[in-house]
This record gives C-alpha cells, structure tokens and sequence, in this order.
C-alpha cells in the first residue's frame, strides 16, 4: 500500500503542477470575505451539549470589528468546546486568516489547549454533529501559540475521523507536527490554506509553506474527502480573528 501511495502520490503533483500552469489562462477570481467585521450572520454555532446555533455564554462575538472567541462569561470551562462554522462548503480553495491569542485561558481548560485553536475544514456541517460531539469529523489546521519561552511549532495538522498522506506514507497519528515557526505573546499572524479537493493541500505562515500531505480521507472508511464546511474553533484560550477570507476555485479546479 505505501507503495501505492507513492506512485499515486507522484501523478498528483504532476496534475496539481499542470493546473498551476494552467491557471494564467483561467478568469481572474476575486478574494471574498466570509467574515463582514459586523455580524456572524453567515455562520452557524455548535457548542458540545447545546443545541445547533446556542451560542453558550456568548461565547462567540463580534467587538470592534473582530471576531472573538470570549469565556469572560464563564466560570469553568467545563468541557464546552465549540465551534462556530460558515454556512456553506468548499472544495477547492484558497483560505487567508489573520488571528491572535489574547488573555488568559479560561478555568479548567485542558493543558494542550492553551493557546490552541484551528481551522477546520473538510468538515462535516455543524446539522450533522451529536449534542455531546466535541469536535466535527474534518481536518484542522491548527494554530499554536508560544508560551514566551520554547518552542511550539505552529500551523500542524489534526485529523478527527480522518487521515491523510504525507511523502507517499498514510498518516494515522492524531496530530502530524509542522515546521512552523512559534508565535509568543498576542501578535497578530496570517495563515493561509491552499486546498485542492482530497488532492493537495499546503499550510504557509508568512508566505512560507511550513507542510504539505496530499489524499485527504475518512478514516473509517477510507473514501476520498474532498469538501466540506470551514469552521473556527474554541477550545478554551480566548482568540481573535480580524479577517477570514476566500479565493474559491471551485469553477476552474474539479476532480
């Protein structure tokens, strides 16, 4: 099978190479944003035990043109992790955040979430999630930050019910470590995703790639991922987002 893999995984670059090439004839497309700075209007909440867009303690918010995620309502986390999604799905994309950790986490977070939120894609739509369901079946680019001292690589991938496959090997770990840089303090970081369908998809930090795995799948079933909804995360450390935005390829790139 890894063999496989790498002959599969060859003539994916190749196409991913030839549409590269290709794109200088395609029409221009245009950047939108999917977060307006003033509403959530386009987005959908699911928060682990409450119902489809109960948005527990206000807990995602839009202050001063930004999109939070507070818990200055809370007085524990208590296992609430949430996630808020946009309302329709994509398959071939470009993706550009621009975020920041700020504050402090909130009370009995988990340790590994401090400073820890992502963006899921490839998502499952937040309809489908069970009540106590804590995260989407998707995959998540996650965004890591610094504790002011160390390191913690950033813009890694996770993989809830799902795999994916990273130099021609199949990739079962819950979480694959990136090169990325660490980010201390509460500065703001800009990130993109480049997602081909299941085909490719690159992670870059600053307009640097920091990982690339190609053959996006479920894992219990091993069936092609190829769309999905876009989804922020709240697991806990209070985050900011001040732009969400999307080249879509859809038109010019189909499997």
């Amino acid at each position: 099978m890894k063999n496989n893999y790498k002959v599969s995984g060859i003539f994916s670059f190749v196409a991913f190479l030839l549409l590269m090439v290709s794109c200088a004839e395609l029409p221009e497309r245009q950047w939108v944003a999917l977060f307006n700075g003033e509403d959530l209007d386009d987005w959908n909440i699911k928060i682990r035990g409450f119902e489809l867009n109960d948005n527990h303690k206000n807990t995602f918010r839009v202050e001063d043109g930004l999109l939070k995620i507070s818990y200055d309502e809370y007085e524990t986390f208590d296992g609430k992790f949430g996630h808020i999604f946009y309302k329709e799905p994509f398959s071939h994309y470009q993706l550009r955040v621009e975020y920041r950790f700020v504050g402090e986490q909130v009370e009995n977070g988990p340790g590994w979430a401090f400073r820890n939120n992502g963006i899921m894609f490839h998502s499952q739509s937040p309809e489908t999630m069970e009540t106590d369901q804590d995260f989407p079946v998707s995959v998540e680019a996650q965004l890591l930050g610094g504790a002011g001292e160390g390191e913690r690589p950033n813009f890694s991938v996770c993989t809830p019910g799902t795999h994916v496959v990273i130099d021609g090997e199949l990739r079962t770990e819950h979480c694959i470590t990136s090169r990325g840089p660490t980010f201390h303090g509460d500065q703001w970081v800009t990130v993109e995703l480049h997602v081909f369908g299941d085909s490719i998809v690159h992670h870059i930090i600053e307009n640097d790639t920091v990982l690339t795995y190609t053959h996006l799948q479920l894992s219990d079933t091993r069936e092609p991922l190829r769309e999905g909804y876009i989804a922020l995360q709240a697991e806990s450390h209070p985050t900011e987002f001040r732009l969400i935005e999307i080249l879509d390829l859809s038109d010019d790139y189909q499997d």
